[in-house]
């Protein structure tokens, strides 16, 4: 486990894996005394997920108010048996557009509950890409585990999350009675010189705060950027801004995805190589499991943790939250871990890459970047 970071009044601690992060997790909820609210994109029926289903039903029956709120689509195998024992316990279950499985082609219904937070009293809280589900499920191959991170943040930013997550809670809730309301929110800090700030990507008033975060880190670099992201498929202004940063001097590292998760965005980010490569920027893949890290960290002193990947999906779809650090210390120990990654785990992708491969393997490239952009395009169109 990281050592404990003082920031802005809160202490940070970044947890690497499911190891690290749902036992601590687990304990902070056999220490609440009021109220524990949880959101997560995947709540798995496994080692993990029973773990932190106890501490749940734990904290409810000793009359803390525990309220959970799950994906409709990523949760969706959650086993009905599992949801009726929390509630039973006294736990308060919402779903976030359960009725993925019940529409008509709408794009609404495709947005996606995808931020992983948990807080506990207000006082504790959980900002990061960890779902709820063991760092290497019975089903995946191969059997290492996923490389991910959260941050426990503890102080005045919690009371943030908390607010945050409260009116999700009862805007979801209104929707479940059918009623109409508005998506009030809190004030969440986007202002650059913060030192830690919390940044939501929604459909309405933070519709792109989380990639003009990145974007303006980027292009304020004078050394480094360093980037590990899941799913990588950025659009031009992003690209753009990281060949701007490498023209400057700056080097650029992205770890990316080794395994093949989901074929259409693998091929589809595989198409960007060429371009990416010969611009000067440096390209790992994470070899012995599957990454589902969303991460940053920026000449050292910057860093981003949270559950947004930078492809269109995440940045048109779903709601999501980052968290934004700046203090070298925090970013010096999440830039040190990711070293470790690529110097152990990760293959090196030389410019050589994209000419070493065959017509009908840069044919699926092209075409599953095309179907993205396209998807994109059809799922992009606003309606006001």
């Amino acid at each position: 486990m990281s050592s404990m970071h003082h920031v802005a009044g809160n202490d940070l601690v970044l947890l690497q894996n499911g190891a690290e992060y749902f036992p601590l997790l687990c304990a902070d909820i056999d220490a609440a005394q009021q109220s524990v609210y949880l959101e997560t994109y995947i709540f798995a029926a496994d080692g993990a997920g029973r773990m932190v289903a106890d501490a749940l039903q734990r904290a409810a029956l000793r009359g803390v108010v525990v309220r959970v709120l799950l994906d409709g689509y990523g949760s969706a195998e959650l086993p009905q048996p599992w949801v009726e024992q929390l509630q039973q316990a006294g736990v308060q279950v919402q779903w976030f557009r359960r009725e993925i499985y019940r529409f008509r082609m709408r794009r609404h219904r495709l947005r996606r509950l995808h931020r992983k937070l948990v807080v506990i009293d207000g006082r504790v809280a959980f900002v990061g890409g960890i779902n709820i589900i063991d760092d290497v499920s019975a089903h995946e191959q191969p059997s290492a585990p996923r490389l991910d991170y959260a941050v426990r943040v503890q102080g005045a930013l919690a009371g943030q999350v908390h607010a945050v997550m409260r009116r999700l809670w009862r805007m979801v809730s209104w929707a479940s009675l059918r009623r109409r309301g508005k998506d009030i929110r809190g004030q969440v800090s986007t202002d650059g010189a913060s030192q830690i700030m919390l940044l939501l990507r929604d459909n309405l008033r933070h519709r792109r705060d989380i990639e003009r975060a990145y974007l303006k880190a980027i292009a304020g670099a004078q050394r480094e950027v360093l980037i590990a992201n899941a799913y990588f498929l950025p659009g031009r202004a992003f690209r753009r801004t990281l060949k701007q940063a490498v023209r400057r001097g700056v080097r650029v590292v992205l770890l990316l995805q080794g395994k093949v998760e989901y074929r259409l965005q693998h091929y589809a980010t595989h198409a960007l190589y060429e371009q990416l490569l010969a611009a000067g920027i440096e390209i790992y893949e994470y070899q012995p499991g599957y990454l589902h890290a969303k991460v940053a960290v920026v000449d050292g002193q910057w860093a981003t943790v949270g559950s947004s990947n930078i492809d269109p999906f995440s940045l048109l779809l779903a709601r999501e939250a980052n968290l934004v650090v700046r203090d070298a210390g925090f970013a010096g120990g999440l830039r040190a871990s990711l070293f470790d990654a690529i110097e152990r785990d990760a293959l090196h992708i030389d410019a050589t890459h994209w000419r070493r491969l065959n017509f009908v393997a840069r044919a699926l490239m092209r075409l599953s970047y095309g179907a993205v952009r396209m998807l994109v395009g059809v799922l992009g169109r606003r309606r006001h």
